[in-house]
């Protein structure tokens, strides 16, 4: 390996919120989507160099901004992205929550499958819209479309909205090209807006293919908005920098009158520099070694789960680093297993029910983004607590 994965780096006492949120030096956080590798060298440079300009007012988005997005989607995923379509935020939660005001109304329904990201509820509840769940269904230890429950909520004449998560947090599914067409021929018949959370998108396990929701037809295209973003790949969340492409010219104008209204219209220089710095070929070396160094986590975590706590299933991982663990065979609730492993454990969890109370129940999520002795020393601990409820 060229790049060093397994570099001791301390986070505490920097206001992390991975680290930081408790106090206990002894807890192994292992919860928020954050990881713990120093982001790629290319961004660092230009970073620093940046910073000694030392002046830090309000920023331009330059072309070279979009031709870096172009062209990574482009060389890397095979999707053409026109120019036109973009429109620039601070995050993708602020961009879901825009694109929410910009196609629906107050009591609208919104459609999401759970277990699904938390701050897709909020995201919905604070638009004063409606929640309508269609429940992924668990076949052979795999997360699939319950195909029924999902047409079904989309004939409801409410449901104006459907919240794709692509790839799928927190169940680490990465949808095919045939399923992805599937849900959107579905929405195209109910006249169901699609917005596509695809933040993940760069970390698929081998054999796995991401396919961005835009790039299967035209169609989908201008029934769609694509919420992008290089901060989870590039450990740069801080940085607050994301990407709306949203192909149809009116609703473009609405999303960006959204955008505009929920005040999230201006981002800083650093995060338009670091999106730049990402999206080149260097940056691409680093994130395909970081990618196969995750890989490697979780087939370990994978391996340690399956020896010493056969009746708790691990979900198939085929995307994103967070794995998602079946607890339901302690008898406890999520929750109770979350604070048990927390408070005598030393290791710090998401409880299931964060991703919806019915589906998410019986589940932990486990983040494995961090170096690899760490995965070791929290997934033991996660068997030790497991084992003890």
């Amino acid at each position: 390996m060229t790049y060093d994965f397994d570099k001791i780096i301390n986070r505490r006492g920097s206001n992390c919120v991975k680290w930081d949120e408790v106090e206990d030096p002894d807890v192994i956080p292992m919860w928020v989507a954050d990881m713990d590798f120093e982001t790629a060298s290319c961004i660092q440079q230009a970073l620093m160099e940046r910073m000694k300009h030392g002046c830090f007012g309000y920023t331009h988005v330059p072309e070279s901004y979009y031709d870096a997005t172009i062209n990574w989607f482009q060389r890397r995923h095979g999707w053409s992205i026109e120019r036109s379509s973009f429109i620039y935020t601070s995050g993708v939660v602020p961009a879901i929550s825009a694109i929410i005001k910009a196609t629906t109304s107050p009591r609208d329904k919104v459609l999401v499958q759970t277990p699904v990201y938390n701050c897709f509820f909020s995201s919905i509840r604070n638009n004063d819209c409606m929640l309508a769940e269609s429940p992924l269904r668990i076949v052979n230890g795999r997360y699939e479309v319950d195909w029924d429950s999902f047409e079904q909520q989309c004939a409801d004449p409410a449901v104006k909205v459907f919240l794709l998560c692509n790839p799928h947090n927190p169940t680490g599914r990465v949808w095919t090209k045939e399923e992805l067409t599937r849900i959107g021929n579905i929405c195209r018949q109910h006249d169901v807006f699609v917005i596509s959370d695809e933040i993940h998108c760069e970390f698929t396990m081998s054999g796995h293919t991401y396919t961005p929701f835009a790039s299967i037809s035209e169609d989908f295209s201008k029934n769609c908005a694509v919420c992008l973003s290089p901060s989870k790949a590039f450990n740069i969340a801080g940085l607050q920098i994301a990407n709306i492409i949203v192909k149809d010219a009116d609703i473009r104008k609405k999303v960006d009158k959204a955008i505009n209204i929920n005040e999230v219209c201006d981002v800083n220089p650093f995060g338009v520099l670091a999106l730049q710095e990402a999206y080149t070929l260097e940056g691409e070396a680093w994130l395909n070694e970081l990618c196969h160094y995750i890989e490697g986590n979780y087939q370990l975590a994978k391996q340690m789960l399956e020896e010493a706590l056969p009746h708790c299933p691990v979900t198939t991982l085929e995307g994103t680093y967070l794995l998602w663990l079946d607890i339901r065979a302690t008898g406890k609730t999520s929750l109770q297993v979350a604070d048990h492993l927390m408070q005598r454990h030393k290791v710090y969890v998401n409880p299931g029910t964060l991703y919806g109370q019915l589906a998410g129940e019986g589940y932990i999520r486990i983040n494995l983004a961090t170096r690899r002795s760490l995965v070791k020393e929290g997934i033991q601990r996660v068997i030790n607590g497991v084992s003890s409820c």
